[in-house]
C-alpha cells in the first residue's frame, strides 16, 4: 500500500460500501457482539452512508443455504442490487469485483457476516489489489470472540484499517457544520444521540 494512503481520509467522493452476507442464517451464529446491536449498527452505518450518497455494492453467498439478507437491511437498502454468489472470498465473483472497479472508488468501506471470512478475505483481498478497505468491525459479526479477535489481527496484518461504525462515517462528514451532520448523527443512532439532540435544541434557542 502506498504510505500516503494511511494518511488520507475518506470521503464521499472516494468512498464506496461493500455489505458482504448479511444473511438470517449466518446472523444465528454470531456469537461476539449481540445481535441487536450488530443490526443497529449496520442500519445506522447504510443509512448514514446514503444520506453521503455513495455508491452501494451488496451480495450474498448461497441464499439457499444461508437464507435471503435480513430484512432490516432489506428495507433500507430497497433498490439496490443484490449479487448471490457462491464463493467463499466475495472477490473471487467476477461479478462482485466487476461491480466494486465501476463505483471507480479506491476507498471500501466493507462488512461482513462473518468478520473472520466473508468480512477478511475480500477485505484482505482487495488491499493487495490497490484498494484502502475500512473493515467496519462492529457492524461485522463472528462466531466466536476468539475468531472475531484473529479475523482484526489478519487485516490489520494486511494493511486493512479497522473501524467502528460511527468512525468512518464522522471521518466523512468532517465537519459538525456540514448541513448533512443533523441528518448523519440521526441516522447513527449513537446511544449518547438524544443528548447531542438536546444540547442542540438548548442552544438553538439562545
Amino acid at each position: 500500500m502506498n504510505k500516503k494512503e494511511y494518511y488520507e481520509t475518506i470521503t464521499q467522493e472516494n468512498a464506496a460500501f461493500v455489505l458482504i452476507d448479511h444473511q438470517i442464517g449466518l446472523y444465528s451464529g454470531i456469537r461476539d457482539i449481540p445481535v441487536d446491536e450488530l443490526k443497529h449498527n449496520i442500519v445506522g452505518l447504510i443509512k448514514a452512508s446514503k444520506v453521503f450518497g455513495i455508491p452501494f455494492v451488496v451480495t450474498t453467498t448461497t441464499e439457499s443455504m444461508w437464507g435471503p439478507m435480513i430484512p432490516e437491511l432489506q428495507e433500507v437498502l430497497k433498490g439496490v442490487p443484490i449479487i448471490e454468489r457462491t464463493t467463499v472470498n466475495a472477490w473471487d465473483d467476477q461479478r462482485v469485483k466487476d461491480a466494486i472497479e465501476k463505483t471507480g472508488r479506491k476507498k471500501l468501506i466493507m462488512t461482513g457476516i462473518s468478520t473472520d471470512v466473508c468480512l477478511a478475505f475480500p477485505a484482505i483481498t482487495a488491499v493487495g489489489k490497490g484498494y484502502d478497505v475500512y473493515a467496519v468491525v462492529d457492524a461485522s459479526g463472528a462466531f466466536t470472540v476468539m475468531q472475531g479477535e484473529l479475523a482484526v489481527a489478519r487485516m490489520v496484518q494486511a494493511g486493512v484499517k479497522v473501524v467502528g461504525y460511527s468512525n468512518v462515517i464522522v471521518e466523512m462528514l468532517k465537519d459538525n457544520a456540514n448541513p448533512l451532520a443533523m441528518e448523519v448523527y440521526s441516522c447513527l443512532d449513537m446511544p449518547f444521540a438524544s443528548l447531542v439532540n438536546g444540547l442542540n435544541k438548548y442552544f438553538s434557542k439562545k
